[in-house]
């Protein structure tokens, strides 16, 4: 008996597909990319009876077996080549009991392909409310298969779903729609030429523009493609194309007429009254603006104390370390190195799993689609597509999924525009920088009967600055790359729901910990390099540091500790990092920035979240053994020795927030922007662009502010 089979979950986006996908796998799941394509991939564990195993693929969401995007072609590829690893043993398609009509039209399509395959109707608690009744087994009758009725929210059917996948092997195979009656001539000739290939694969191979390499059986099925064969234009492939989509709907009207019913006069219909406000023209801005506010101020109120405790935990551990450790050069690389690098992006968990707290809830609930619907009006006046929302509201988690979400849409000019503005979308990688500027620049001082805080305020208006940046380089690119073709935009609008705590985890959990290790990897190689070439210089004035200091404040009555803070002040300006720092400065002062900063802005090309760790790591290194002062406090101790006064003022910060607003700081973005563009013209004239933005804006705000 096999031990572990393949089971492809397949369906029309928002049928809750994903939902079921965490109930069957839990946390045991990954997320990566498939071989040489950006395109998310979900897959997972779920144990069965009979110590079976199912390795679960959560497929893109598509509405046929007709791409039009690269991610709805993966289905395809998928669900062709026999070779592949991930070849399903058996589909389950997943179809949401309020659009039974469309979701079966995927469904027939996967049947002719003739893999076993179960349809699992969702939402299933919602058919009492809306006043549905479906007759199971004359619709099991009707498709040939076998027909579950499932609840992922309540986690009902779940195991009736999982003995039906056991059972895969009973299920016929055979098609709910005979395709060949549409052009009878053409398909027989197919099969005549072609007796040992299943003639909707070759169907598909002709009309679909898939990865033929991966597509089992190559030799045959590349003759399909051949000229010798392709009569058809692809005017008249695409009219076919249209016959088999009537004759579809054709059978699964003749179906659903017989097994399912709705009184209409009974169904509660509490998503309408919703819309009505969430989606109006002046309410809906109103209310989408007043739940990020609160969001914001959430952010701040609620992770306080848990970052302030990292904060003071990761000093105390420094100093302790150095404390009971033997001075040396590992002791110092662990103090001064490893830990403060690690705390200058751990102390940012909180606020960063709030935010994918209150991102997973939005998105749970519906209201997320809501969202994008509303933001399509503007869109469209700024010369974008309504599908380049997706990307630019989900840039605000990462701007790596987000260019990837682009191909979702079809036009290649409106694509190339919403990759190069998609950046300027403030991404969680930004937030450590902002937050820890914000606390230091921004008064503590509260508005609205003292319900929102300045700094929750700033961090709002840093939100939309960067999204109304995108907007208008969008508009400017439109002018310069005018677009012929306009593509309609169109989205599902899914049902309201209570947002599923486990989902909810599931998404906090695995995007935080993607983040924190993503980042923490980048973070200690960097830190461990920073460390050296903050720890050790060329020549005289590095290796005579102490006597040098000594002798310079000789007259000086200084205590012990702060001739060591001196000495080591005078390494640290005299080191490898020190020389580089040094060379930059003349680059960034005019921005407010000494050449500590400057060290830090080249290192987070990184990531942008390093430029904290960076500072954390060269202002350990400048302090005492015994400092336990938390990165904050060193960051806001900092003098500038040139204009006196604080490095991180109100106009240095000011300065350094728009910078990291505009610049693109991410080498992880261009080298993806450079994949999704197959070159690097386009990743070179973003990164300069955006980089003259940041300095040109960075340097008005701190000439203007200083």
């Amino acid at each position: 008996m096999v031990d572990s089979i393949n089971v492809a979950l397949i369906g029309n986006p928002n049928t809750g597909k994903t939902s079921l996908f965490n109930r069957l796998t839990g946390l045991n799941q990954k997320v990566g990319n498939y071989p040489g394509i950006t395109v998310e991939k979900k897959e997972g564990i779920c144990k069965l009876d009979r110590g079976l195993k199912a390795h679960i693929l959560d497929l893109p969401g598509t509405y046929s077996l007709n791409s039009s995007s690269l991610d709805e072609s993966i289905v395809i590829e998928t669900l062709l080549n026999k070779n592949d690893k991930d070849y399903p043993d058996v589909a389950v398609v997943v179809a949401d009991v309020e659009n039974l009509k469309r979701n079966l039209l995927l469904f027939t399509q996967i049947k002719d392909l003739q893999i076993p395959t179960i349809l699992a109707v969702n939402m299933a608690d919602r058919m009492d409310r809306k006043a549905i009744s479906l007759d199971i087994e004359l619709l099991e009758k009707e498709l040939k298969t076998k027909v579950v009725l499932i609840s992922s929210r309540k986690n009902e059917g779940i195991d009736d779903l999982k003995k039906a996948v056991i059972n895969f092997k009973n299920y016929s195979a055979e098609a709910c729609v005979d395709v060949t009656t549409i052009d009878q001539t053409y398909f027989d000739r197919l099969k005549k030429t072609f007796p040992d290939q299943l003639v909707y694969k070759l169907w598909l191979v002709i009309t679909q523009d898939v990865n033929f390499g991966k597509i089992d059986d190559q030799r045959d099925l590349d003759k399909v493609k051949t000229k010798s064969f392709e009569i058809k234009s692809k005017t008249e492939l695409k009219k076919m194309q249209h016959r088999e989509t009537v004759l579809r709907y054709q059978f699964i009207n003749n179906t659903l007429n017989k097994v399912l019913k709705i009184d209409i006069a009974k169904a509660k219909d509490l998503r309408s009254r919703l819309d009505r406000i969430l989606i109006h023209k002046v309410w809906g801005y109103l209310i989408f603006f007043s739940i990020l506010l609160l969001i914001f101020q959430a952010i701040y109120d609620w992770s306080g104390v848990p970052m302030d405790f990292i904060d003071e935990s990761f000093a105390s551990l420094s100093a302790w370390v150095n404390s009971i450790l033997p001075s040396g050069p590992f002791t110092s690389l662990l103090a001064e190195g490893v830990i403060p690098g690690l705390g200058g992006i751990v102390i940012f968990i909180p606020q960063i799993a709030f935010l994918f707290l209150f991102i997973a809830i939005l998105e749970e609930s519906g209201y997320m689609s809501r969202v994008v619907f509303l933001m399509d009006h503007i869109m469209k006046k700024f010369g974008l597509s309504g599908k380049s929302v997706v990307p630019l509201v989900s840039g605000t988690a990462c701007a790596i999924p987000a260019v990837m979400a682009t191909r979702n849409i079809e036009d290649w000019k409106e694509r190339l525009i919403t990759i190069l503005v998609v950046p300027f979308t403030t991404c969680s990688a930004r937030l450590p920088v902002y937050l820890i500027i914000v606390a230091l620049v921004i008064p503590e001082g509260t508005i609205a009967g003292g319900f929102l805080s300045y700094q929750a305020l700033t961090l709002m208006g840093l939100y939309l600055l960067g999204f109304g940046t995108a907007i208008f380089s969008a508009w400017v690119l439109n002018k310069v790359l005018p677009i012929r073709r306009k593509a309609f935009f169109v989205m599902e609008m899914p049902a309201y729901k209570i947002p599923l705590f486990k989902n909810v985890v599931i998404t906090v959990v695995e995007k935080t910990k993607s983040f924190v290790f993503g980042a923490g990897k980048i973070i200690l190689a960097i830190s461990i390099i920073l460390w050296a070439l903050a720890s050790y210089g060329p020549g005289d004035q590095f290796s005579n540091a102490e006597q040098i200091v000594t002798e310079q404040y000789a007259d000086q009555a200084l205590s012990d500790e702060e001739l060591d803070q001196r000495i080591n002040s005078h390494k640290l300006e005299y080191s490898f990092i020190g020389y580089i720092g040094k060379a930059i400065e003349p680059a960034v002062r005019p921005l407010g920035y000494d050449w500590k900063i400057g060290i830090a802005i080249v290192s987070s090309f990184a990531a942008r979240e390093v430029f904290v760790g960076t500072l954390a790591t060269i202002y350990s290194v400048q302090g005492g053994e015994e400092d336990e002062a938390t990165i904050k406090e060193r960051m806001a101790a900092e003098q500038n020795p040139i204009l006196g006064g604080p490095v991180f003022n109100f106009a240095s910060g000011i300065s350094l927030l728009l910078f990291y607003a505009f610049a693109m700081q991410c080498m992880s973005t261009l080298a993806i922007v450079k994949r999704e563009t197959n070159g690097w013209k386009w990743p070179a004239v973003q990164f300069v662009g955006m980089t003259i933005i940041a300095y040109v804006a960075a340097l008005g705000a701190y000439q203007i502010l200083d």
